[in-house]
């Protein structure tokens, strides 16, 4: 483990490591709760954490917040402590890649940051199933070789919202029927585009 003290902007780096991380939405147990009414993520109403009752290790990670730590919210208190163990926990070079992410988030506009945290609600907001669907998708996906992925991004972007909305109803529609059906109906698609 690392227990190098953190700066500012390795807190900054943390808090978008747990928000954008597809490597920690993978531990459900890490993952904030969310009110399946709303679709919101909800507010631990845990007990406060005190500062001393923390390991000499957790307050040496955490000095940056020392003065304040009492005024945080038991939530906040709860996913610092968790964060700090899962910063120390990532390799050199994934805390490499985490700060350029992070220095991405920075020159995003406030309204890209909101659309993305809007995102990351909705998605923990979807049945576990479906979660882990997608994550194999986006995982296949950086899988594929880099022209490639660049070629359908390409021609996503270049797609109209009309088509987009088709693609995303078409592909939601596969996801609801069985194999056989989806089979005829790629037969059928496949007749449609010769003719």
């Amino acid at each position: 483990m690392h227990s190098k003290k953190l700066n500012y902007s390795g807190w900054l780096i943390l808090s978008l490591l747990l928000v954008c991380s597809p490597m920690l939405l993978q531990a459900s147990d890490t993952a904030p709760s969310i009110n399946q009414d709303q679709g919101t993520v909800a507010k631990d109403n845990g007990k406060s954490i005190a500062w001393g009752s923390l390991s000499v290790e957790d307050q040496t990670l955490l000095a940056p917040f020392e003065k304040n730590w009492q005024g945080f919210p038991p939530g906040r208190q709860q996913r610092l402590r968790k964060g700090i163990k899962r910063w120390a926990q990532l390799t050199p070079a994934q805390q490499t890649q985490a700060q350029k992410r992070f220095a991405r988030w920075q020159k995003l506009l406030p309204e890209k940051r909101q659309r993305v945290r809007d995102r990351f609600e909705h998605f923990m907001s979807l049945p576990p199933a479906e979660r882990k669907r997608l994550r194999k998708q986006f995982r296949d996906f950086r899988n594929l070789p880099p022209a490639r992925r660049a070629i359908l991004r390409e021609r996503w972007q270049k797609m109209p919202p009309a088509q987009r909305r088709a693609v995303m109803e078409r592909r939601q529609m596969q996801r609801q029927i069985n194999r056989q059906q989806r089979q005829e109906m790629r037969r059928d698609m496949h007749h449609q585009r010769r003719h």
